[in-house]
């Protein structure tokens, strides 16, 4: 048996060797175009002699020394294959870029794909990456880091209405009611009052006349919150602006078409790119399960509502880039936040 293994080592030597011979004349020659930041690929006529060709006849030598060291060793892998990572460890690395608390980060993970795609936006540096890569520890193959242009916000900023009293506006979302008193709900970073106690505050007006008050909040978390009309109107409408009658709640699905509507930009629409996303916009403000969507928005269009078709989504929670040039924005599932609070449709 090993006189034929050594027989069968010199053949492949042999091969290897010939093989220097019949290199194609043809070699794709690769670049970086500094401009763009693509490698453009374009095939070179080029003469495989000299310093050429006794590089690459070196180099078959070497490729053929390495088929015979995996041809004598059995069990050697010719190649590593891509670590394959279960569940439990896609949540466990969830879990560590949780833990690294990077804020200006986003992150969902893909069972299908076998990873945790995290967005970070500008405002996260290098080193904060190595952090994140660093919190992960042995699981970091299992992140995918990509970057995700402007910053990630909430959006909220002092202008138009609905207006809290300490100065900030919001949009409202859905009108509800629970029993015979009406609500609507809003995104929480809009009724958690940083001064305090919340409830009954911030108390709320339309730009006129004093609203209602902050019944519930739910921030950081989750991004929800729950404002009761006072004085008590005879009735509410169920329909949002931009749209027609909202007839119920319901959970979105990836690819699904959606439009939102806010106080800063109006009515916006595009689609469901994801779910369960956790985001980190700093400070401390982290929340989780959030549809991500490719729909634009901007400070002031938070709290507002996202839909499809009769069938209320969610609620503006934040994001980054703007409607000049596009972005990514999270909302918080509207049916979770109306079962927790126990309201419906009006």
């Amino acid at each position: 048996m090993e006189r034929i293994r050594a027989v069968l080592v010199v053949d492949m030597l042999i091969m290897c060797v010939s093989l220097t011979f019949h290199v194609p004349h043809d070699r794709l020659i690769h670049r970086i175009d500094e401009s763009s930041g693509r490698t453009q690929v374009r095939v070179k006529r080029t003469n495989p002699r000299g310093r050429v060709a006794r590089s690459l006849r070196a180099a078959a030598v070497v490729t053929g020394l390495v088929a015979v060291a995996a041809f004598l060793t059995p069990g050697t892998a010719l190649a590593d294959e891509a670590a394959a990572f279960g569940t439990a460890q896609l949540e466990a690395a969830g879990e560590a870029v949780d833990a690294a608390d990077v804020g200006g980060t986003a992150w969902s993970v893909d069972e299908k794909a076998g990873t945790v795609l995290v967005l970070a936006d500008e405002s996260v540096s290098e080193a904060e990456i190595a952090e994140i890569t660093a919190s992960a520890g042995d699981l970091a193959g299992a992140l995918s880091i990509e970057r995700t242009p402007g910053t990630f916000e909430t959006y909220l900023q002092g202008g138009d209405p609905i207006y809290a009293d300490i100065g900030w506006s919001c949009s409202l979302g859905f009108n509800v009611r629970a029993g015979s008193t009406f609500y609507f709900l809003t995104a929480g970073h809009c009724t958690e009052d940083p001064y305090g106690p919340t409830p009954p505050y911030p108390l709320w007006h339309d730009g006129s006349a004093w609203i209602g008050f902050t019944a519930a909040s739910n921030f950081p978390g989750d991004d929800f919150g729950l404002v009761q009309y006072d004085p008590q109107p005879a009735s509410v409408p169920s329909s949002v602006s931009g749209g027609g009658a909202i007839t119920g709640f319901g959970n979105p699905f990836v690819g699904q078409s959606a439009c939102r509507s806010g106080l800063t930009t109006g009515v916006r629409c595009g689609s469901v790119t994801g779910l369960n996303w956790t985001v980190d916009y700093g400070g401390g403000d982290v929340v989780y399960g959030m549809i991500q969507t490719n729909i634009c928005a901007e400070p002031g269009d938070s709290g507002g509502p996202l839909w499809s078709g009769t069938t209320g989504l969610g609620l503006t929670s934040g994001g980054s880039g703007n409607c000049s040039v596009g972005g990514t924005t999270f909302f918080q599932p509207v049916a979770e936040a109306a079962a927790y609070y126990g309201v419906g449709i009006p």
